[in-house]
C-alpha cells in the first residue's frame, strides 16, 4: 500500500471503497459469546418505505459515535439494525401504486393477494434505507438486521398478546378514537398533524322546552349537532343555575336534549353554553362518562352519515355541514358567523381531516402497567439524558390512558384472537390457528380482520430482535441495551411502551440511559417542510460535501437535547476542517519519508534530552485533549469532544506545531529531527484514532497511510491519558507556557502586519518589551522561531523603550507580559495613516452602536438564529478591542 495521500481528499471514492471494506473484514460484528465487557444499541427502526432524512442522518451519527468509541474502548459494541413494516405508511404507498399502474384497489384484489403486494413491494424497494445508512458510516451489526414482520418477532407479538390478554390487560371495547376515513382506520395520535386552518365560529340557538327563550352555543362543527345528547353550562353561572335539569330542543331534528351542569365549562368563554356530542369530541366524551350521556354515533366508517342523521344520511361531512347551516338559517335559529381560526387535525397519511369516531377496538390496559415504569426512571435505575425530560416522562405516566392497539388496515400483525361464529366467544392463541371454540368447542373460528398498531411490534423491539421468546445468548450478553438514542416527538409512543414491555416480559429495563436529541430545524428554526421549501436530503449533502463533514456538523453543535439549526455554510466549514487535516497530513507525511518506524509501534517513546520545546507543548497540549474528549464523551457532552478535536487539530497542530517543526526538518539529520519525527508521527496516530468515531473515513484513509499503525484504525485503541501515559509525560507543562507567550507574540506582529497593510515580504525589525528574567529567557531562546515565522530582519529584547511612531501591541500569557514594539517610520505614510485610521474608528463607533442596539433587542435576541446572535456579539466585542487599538494608534502616530 502507498503510504503518500493524494493531492485532493475525495469523500466519494473514500467512502465507497473504505466501508465495502470495512463490511467484508467483519469489524461491525459483535459476539454473543465474549470476554469484553458487552454494549448495545438497538437502531430506531426507520419505516421500510422511509428515505434516510436529516433527523435519521443526526440520530444516527450520535449511536455510531458511541458504537465506534465503544468498540475502540475494548466493548463487544452491537448496533442492531432494522426496519418498521410501518403498517398505514406501506400500505397506503402499494395501495397508490396499485391504482396509478393497475387501476385496482385493494377490495378487488382481496386481502391475501394485496398482502403479497406490499411483501413484493418490500422485497424490491424495503433495504433502500440501509444503503443510504451506510453512505453515512453506520457501523451496525448487518447479519443482526431485523424486519418488524420476520416470524421471530411475529412468535412475540402473538405471545405478548396472548400473554395481556389472558390477564385481562388486552379488551375489546368501545371508545372514541382518531379516525381517517380514507383509510378506514384507527390511527395514532403521532399520525395526526395539526394545521391552523381559517374556518367559522357559527353560534346556534337551542330553544328551550318551555318556550322561555333560546340557549345560544358556538360551534365549528355545526354538522355535530345532529349527535348532540345535551348542553352543559358552570353550575356556578348565575345565568344557567335555574335551568340546570331542563330540556332543550335540538334543531333540525327536534329531540328534547337535556341542560347538565359542570366545571368543565368556562363561564367567560362565549355564551358559557357548550353542546356536548359525546361520540364526536374527546372532550365530550369524557362529560358524556361522568354525566351517563347516550352516545349516538352519525358517521359511517367512510366518513358519511348515518341514519342516525335523520334526514342528512348519506351526505359527506361537508355537503352535511352546508345543508344544517342552510336549514338553521331557514329556521332563523343560526345568530351569527364569524372568522375563526382553529386547529385541526389531519390524517398524516391521506391528509384528510381527523375524525373522532366511537368505534369498537382492542385496547391495552395501561395502570398497572406503568407503576413499574414509573419506579425505575424515579429511582434512577433508568435515566433520561438531558434530565428536563425526566419529568415529561413521569407526567405521561401520572395520566396514562388505555392504548387503542388494533388498526383497520391489511398490512401488519394481524390480531391472533379467532371469533367463533356459533356463540360470538373470542378464542386468543399464541401458537397458529386454534382448533376449535375454547368455549363451545365449534370449529366455526373466523380470525379478527384487525391488525395491531405498529408501535405494538414497536414496543418490544429491544428483546424481540435478541430472540425473545427463546433463551438465546444474545439476550444475555446485550440486553439489557446500553443507550437508547431517539428525538422527544416519539417518547410517549415507542420510548415509555418498551419500558413498560420490557419490564412485564422481561423483568428488566430494555435500556439503561435514553439519550434525547432535538428535532433538525432550518438555520432560521423553522420545521423542514416541503410546502415551506427547506428539506435537505441527507444523501445530497453527502455527496457534496462528504459524509465526515456532515457528522462532524451534527456533533460539533449537539446542544441539551434543543433542536437542531442546520446550516449548509457550517457544513462547508466542515469540510474544510477535513481538508485541513488531510492537507496538513500530506505535509508530515512528506517530512517522514526517511521516519525509522519502531518496532515497538504506539509505545515507542522519543528520548526526552533529544525533544525541543514545541515537542513537549504539543504532546502536553495532546494530553489535554485526550483527558477533554474522554471526560466529555463519558458524560454526553459530543459536542465539547467535537470542539476539543477541532480545535486542538485545527489550531494547534496544523497551524503551529506544523509550522514550527519546519525549519528543524529543512535541516540535516540530527537527535532531535528524530526526535521530532517520532513525535509528528505518534501525534498523528492519536489525531485520526481520536477523530475516527466523529469522522470515519477520513480518518480511516489517513490511518491506512502512517508509518505507525496497526490492522485497522475502526479496530485500534481510543486514545485516553491512561493508555498514552508515559508518551504524554514527555510533555510539560512548562513548554507549554513557553510556546504559548510566542505564539502571543508572532501573533502580534502579524496583527501589526495586517493593520498596518505592511507587505508579508518586508522583513521587520521588531523590540519586545520585557519586564521579567523568565521572559527574557523564553524570547532569547526562541529568537531563531521568532524570525523565521514573523518574517522579521531582527530581534531585540529590551527593558523599557520609546514608542513615538511605533506600532504597539500589549501581550499577556498567565504571569508573563511584554510589549511587542515595531517602528513604521518609512513603512508607513502617517498622514494617510492618519486619516485611514480616523475613517475606520467612524465607521467602527457606527457598526458598535448598531450591533450594541441589535443585541439589546430582546424580540431580536429572542427570534434570531443562535448563530446569528453568537456571531454578532463575537464581532461587538473585536470591534470594541480594534477601536481602543486604534484609537492608541492614532495617539501615537500624531
Amino acid at each position: 500500500m502507498s503510504n503518500t495521500l493524494s493531492d485532493r481528499y475525495n469523500p466519494q471514492e473514500v467512502e465507497t471503497r473504505t466501508y465495502a471494506w470495512w463490511e467484508s473484514s467483519g469489524y461491525f460484528k459483535a459476539h454473543d459469546l465474549s470476554t469484553k465487557p458487552p454494549f448495545s444499541i438497538i437502531l430506531p427502526p426507520p419505516n421500510v418505505t422511509g428515505f434516510l432524512h436529516l433527523g435519521h442522518a443526526l440520530d444516527h451519527t450520535i449511536q455510531d459515535l458511541l458504537i465506534r468509541w465503544k468498540r475502540m474502548s475494548g466493548f463487544n459494541a452491537m448496533w442492531l439494525p432494522g426496519t418498521d413494516h410501518a403498517g398505514i405508511a406501506t400500505q397506503s404507498v402499494v395501495e397508490k401504486e396499485l391504482k396509478k399502474n393497475e387501476g385496482v384497489t385493494r377490495h378487488q384484489l382481496g386481502r391475501n393477494a394485496f398482502v403479497e403486494k406490499v411483501w413484493d413491494w418490500k422485497h424490491q424497494y424495503g433495504d433502500r434505507i440501509y444503503s443510504q445508512m451506510k453512505k453515512l458510516g453506520d457501523s451496525c451489526d448487518w447479519e443482526r438486521s431485523t424486519f418488524t414482520l420476520d416470524e421471530g418477532v411475529s412468535q412475540a407479538v402473538r405471545k405478548v398478546f396472548a400473554n395481556l390478554h389472558k390477564k385481562g390487560w388486552i379488551y375489546r371495547g368501545q371508545r372514541l378514537v382518531n379516525w381517517s376515513t380514507p383509510l378506514e382506520s384507527a390511527i395514532s395520535d403521532l399520525e395526526v398533524e395539526h394545521q391552523q386552518i381559517k374556518g367559522t365560529l357559527f353560534h346556534i340557538d337551542y330553544p328551550l322546552e318551555n318556550g322561555s327563550g333560546n340557549l345560544t352555543v358556538a360551534t365549528t362543527r355545526p354538522e355535530t349537532l345532529l349527535g348532540d345528547t345535551a348542553v352543559c353550562v358552570n353550575p356556578e353561572d348565575e345565568r344557567y343555575k335555574h335551568l340546570i335539569g331542563q330540556n332543550v330542543i335540538l334543531p333540525l331534528l327536534n329531540k328534547k336534549i337535556k341542560i347538565i351542569a359542570d366545571t368543565y365549562v368556562d363561564i367567560q368563554f362565549g355564551s358559557g353554553v357548550v353542546k356536548i356530542t359525546p361520540a364526536h369530541d374527546f372532550n365530550d366524551y369524557k362529560i358524556g362518562k361522568t354525566h351517563h350521556l347516550e352516545f349516538i354515533n352519525i358517521l359511517e366508517k367512510n366518513g358519511t352519515l348515518n341514519e342516525n342523521a335523520g334526514p342528512y344520511k348519506g351526505l359527506k361531512v361537508q355537503e352535511a355541514r352546508k345543508r344544517v347551516i342552510e336549514d338553521l338559517k331557514n329556521l332563523n335559529l343560526l345568530v351569527k358567523e364569524e372568522p375563526h381560526m382553529q386547529s385541526v387535525g389531519h390524517c398524516s397519511r391521506t391528509g384528510a381531516v381527523v375524525e373522532p369516531f366511537l368505534s369498537e377496538q382492542w385496547f391495552m390496559k395501561m395502570d398497572k402497567l406503568a407503576i413499574p415504569a414509573r419506579r425505575v426512571v424515579e429511582s434512577g435505575t433508568l435515566r433520561f439524558e438531558p434530565e428536563s425530560w425526566t419529568k415529561v416522562y413521569l407526567h405521561w405516566m401520572n395520566i396514562i390512558e388505555d392504548w387503542c392497539i388494533s388498526r383497520q388496515l391489511w398490512w401488519g400483525h394481524q390480531i391472533p384472537a379467532w371469533h367463533c361464529q356459533k356463540c360470538a366467544h373470542i378464542t386468543v392463541t399464541e401458537s397458529g390457528v386454534p382448533q376449535n371454540c375454547s368455549q363451545c368447542g365449534s370449529t366455526d373460528l373466523k380470525q379478527d380482520e384487525d391488525v395491531l398498531d405498529t408501535w405494538f411490534s414497536s414496543a418490544l423491539w429491544p428483546f424481540s430482535t435478541m430472540g425473545w421468546p427463546k433463551d438465546t445468548e444474545t439476550q444475555k450478553t446485550f440486553y439489557p441495551t446500553s443507550y437508547l438514542v431517539t428525538g422527544h416527538d416519539i417518547i410517549f409512543f415507542w420510548v415509555a411502551r418498551m419500558i413498560l414491555m420490557g419490564l412485564e416480559f422481561k423483568g428488566d429495563i430494555p435500556f439503561r440511559t435514553v439519550y434525547i436529541h432535538g428535532l433538525v430545524r432550518d438555520s432560521q428554526g423553522r420545521k423542514m417542510s416541503k410546502s415551506l421549501g427547506n428539506s435537505v436530503d441527507p444523501v445530497e449533502m453527502i455527496d457534496k460535501y462528504g459524509a465526515d463533514a456532515l457528522r462532524f456538523s451534527f456533533l460539533a453543535h449537539l446542544n441539551n437535547g434543543k433542536d437542531f439549526k442546520f446550516s449548509e455554510q457550517r457544513l462547508e466549514g466542515y469540510r474544510n476542517f477535513m481538508n485541513k487535516v488531510w492537507n496538513a497530513t500530506r505535509f508530515s507525511l512528506s517530512h517522514l519519508h526517511d521516519f525509522k518506524v519502531p518496532a515497538n509501534g504506539t509505545q515507542a517513546l522519543p528520548k526526552k534530552s533529544d525533544l525541543s520545546v514545541y515537542d513537549k507543548w504539543i504532546l502536553s497540549a495532546l494530553k489535554d485533549v485526550e483527558k477533554k474528549v474522554e471526560e466529555s464523551l463519558e458524560a454526553e457532552r459530543f459536542s465539547d469532544a467535537a470542539q476539543a478535536i477541532y480545535h486542538f487539530v485545527w489550531y494547534q497542530f496544523c497551524d503551529w506545531y506544523i509550522e514550527f517543526t519546519k525549519p528543524l526538518f529543512q535541516g540535516p539529520p540530527s537527535p532531535e529531527r528524530e526526535a521530532t519525527q517520532l513525535v509528528l508521527a505518534q501525534v498523528l496516530n492519536r489525531i485520526v484514532r481520536l477523530m475516527h468515531p466523529f469522522s470515519p473515513f477520513i480518518s480511516e484513509e489517513i490511518y491506512q497511510k502512517l508509518p505507525i499503525r496497526n490492522e485497522a484504525c475502526i479496530i485500534d485503541q481510543y486514545p485516553t491519558v491512561a493508555k498514552d501515559y508515559e508518551l504524554l509525560e514527555c510533555g510539560s507543562e512548562e513548554a507549554a507556557k513557553e510556546v504559548e507567550i510566542v505564539k502571543e507574540v508572532i501573533t502580534a506582529i502579524r496583527n501589526i502586519r495586517g493593520e498596518n497593510r505592511i507587505s508579508p515580504a518586508i522583513q521587520l525589525p521588531v523590540k519586545l518589551i520585557i519586564q521579567d528574567d523568565k521572559s527574557q529567557k523564553i524570547l532569547s531562546e526562541n529568537k531563531s522561531t521568532l524570525i523565521s515565522l514573523a518574517r522579521l530582519s531582527d530581534v531585540s529584547i529590551e527593558t523599557e523603550g520609546h514608542f513615538a511612531k511605533c506600532a504597539v501591541t500589549p501581550v499577556q500569557f498567565k504571569d508573563l507580559q511584554v510589549k511587542v514594539v515595531i517602528p513604521l517610520e518609512g513603512l508607513v505614510d502617517f498622514n494617510e495613516e492618519i486619516k485611514r485610521i480616523q475613517k475606520t474608528i467612524e465607521k467602527l463607533n457606527k457598526d458598535i452602536f448598531g450591533l450594541n442596539s441589535r443585541l439589546t433587542n430582546e424580540k431580536f435576541v429572542k427570534n434570531a438564529d443562535e448563530d446569528v446572535v453568537a456571531l454578532d456579539r463575537e464581532l461587538l466585542e473585536k470591534s470594541k478591542v480594534q477601536l481602543t487599538q486604534l484609537q492608541e494608534a492614532l495617539v501615537r502616530f500624531q
